[in-house]
């Protein structure tokens, strides 16, 4: 594994120069299959349009990126660069093959996403950052990047915590992010998966089916199923859920007490955090 003292000036910027690119880049070419599979093969009827969801949704992810560029320039990518020059985590201080320090890095920081999302949901004064998350109406690729601001300024910093503490190379966080940015909307997707084909899938990743559980409005099932990539970390430590009671498409999008259309507005969705009701 490279030494980070040795670290090449040119593979710093390129990593910083095409992180935007691949995020972005991955990203559109996503969501635009999602949106279009979804067209095609959906799951559940939709109780709202588009353009009743769709503009809170997307205004929110444009403020998100804005505020994390501007507070964080180089995001996680930029700072797993300092913590590969510094030689900090415990990667760097064995003799570990640069492949196995990816894969490594790879699913710890997955876990770590996992154990986030879970504190966030038993902590009363982080759920109710997160809870605006649950509190889209209707579930689709577009619910997948419906993230308080507040919240994605933590997750930054709690990821930042572990890529310092465990030596994280550049390379295994940004393929994380990247990887991250796309799961995130395939599993929000509103997408009908062959039954077959979903229980091989989630013996491995979290498919649509799985995660829609997660936004069920009885609290049993929205306290379930808190992998993003992964599907066997709820498995193992006994968060799991296979289905929703009421079935898929009967089930109850969202939290029983705010089941507003207003809670779609772009305005409802910031102060949420800041609201007990």
């Amino acid at each position: 594994m490279e030494s980070p003292a040795k670290l090449p000036t040119n593979r710093m910027k390129t990593l910083l120069d095409y992180e935007p690119l691949l995020r972005l880049g991955s990203f559109i070419a996503v969501l635009l299959l999602m949106v279009l599979l979804e067209a095609l093969f959906p799951k559940r009827e939709r109780r709202f349009g588009r353009l009743t969801r769709w503009p809170g949704n997307f205004v929110l992810t444009l403020l998100n990126t804005l505020i994390v560029r501007l507070l964080f320039p180089t995001a996680a990518v930029g700072f797993a660069l300092l913590v590969e020059q510094s030689g900090v985590g415990l990667l760097n201080l064995v003799a570990a093959p640069e492949w196995a320090a990816i894969m490594l890095a790879f699913v710890t920081l997955d876990f770590s996403i996992y154990a986030q999302h879970w504190v966030f949901h038993r902590m009363p004064a982080l759920w109710r950052i997160h809870r605006m998350h649950h509190t889209d109406l209707d579930i689709d690729a577009s619910t997948g990047v419906r993230f308080h601001p507040i919240e994605i300024l933590l997750s930054l910093l709690i990821k930042m915590a572990v890529i310092t503490v465990i030596g994280a190379p550049a390379t295994a966080v940004l393929l994380f992010e990247v990887v991250l940015n796309v799961t995130s909307l395939f599993n929000h997707a509103n997408l009908r998966i062959p039954a077959g084909l979903d229980r091989a899938l989630r013996l491995i990743i979290v498919t649509p089916d799985m995660h829609r559980v997660h936004h069920s409005a009885i609290k049993t099932e929205t306290d379930s199923n808190f992998g993003f990539n992964f599907s066997f970390w709820d498995r193992l430590l006994g968060t799991y859920v296979p289905a929703p009671r009421e079935g898929h498409e009967s089930m109850t999008v969202g939290l029983p007490e705010f089941q507003s259309a207003r809670e779609l507005r772009i305005d409802r969705m910031l102060i949420r955090p800041f609201k007990k009701s």
